[in-house]
């Protein structure tokens, strides 16, 4: 087991303490953000704009384009997010979690598109595309954009996004020699799927409270 974590902290050799640290924090915060969202709790906010604010910083530094991208559209939205959530249907009771329309599934696809498209041009811009790592950043960009949307408008099938970009970025982050950011996504796989049981057992049930 010792030789498991010397392997792990080894790939940090070169890294400063300060961006570890850094990660680690926002690592913690961002599963509270993915748990306080399977539970419908209103803090999947909060805690995600810590989280996403600390990894624009340290996405940056790594120069990882397309993920800082993720979590600046992240802040943003869970303002947007935290909005939608508090809006209520009647005096005492807040928006219900809902099936995505026929119309939003098309938004979902030109969101998708539009974020694809957007995400190489940044990459062209900065020459970044010297790694087959920067074309799966930039699938996996537009997947997590539109599952943020779906999931700011309280619609079920976030999770599905959630579930297959999750997937996606295990390898991806332990390749690119962000360990606990790799297990991270690893954890938020899991709850994704109970997040998906949990939310289709409330579908179209009008929450009292956001607080759970």
């Amino acid at each position: 087991m010792s030789h498991f974590f010397d392997w792990i902290f080894a790939q940090y050799d070169g890294t400063a303490t300060h961006l570890v640290v850094l990660e680690v924090i926002g690592v913690i915060f961002g599963f509270l953000s993915v748990w306080f969202s399977k539970k419908e709790n209103i803090l999947v906010f909060a805690t995600g704009i810590i989280s996403t604010a600390i990894f624009v910083y340290i996405l940056l530094v790594f120069g990882l384009l397309g993920d800082m991208l993720i979590n600046a559209y992240y802040f943003s939205m869970s303002i947007y997010g935290w909005y939608v959530w508090t809006r209520k249907v009647d005096d005492t009771h807040f928006i219900p979690i809902t099936r995505t329309t026929d119309g939003e599934k098309k938004w979902s696809i030109l969101l998708f598109v539009i974020t694809v498209v957007f995400v190489c041009l940044i990459y062209l811009l900065f020459d970044k595309f010297n790694n087959w790592t920067a074309y799966v950043d930039t699938v996996t960009t537009a997947i997590f954009f539109v599952g943020m949307w779906l999931m700011a408008k309280k619609k079920l099938e976030n999770w599905v996004y959630w579930i297959i970009g999750d997937v996606i970025s295990v390898p991806l982050y332990w390749y690119k020699g962000l360990i606990f950011t790799s297990l991270q996504y690893f954890l938020f796989t899991i709850i994704a799927v109970y997040g998906y049981l949990a939310w289709k057992k409330s579908l179209n049930k009008s929450p009292q409270t956001l607080l759970k």
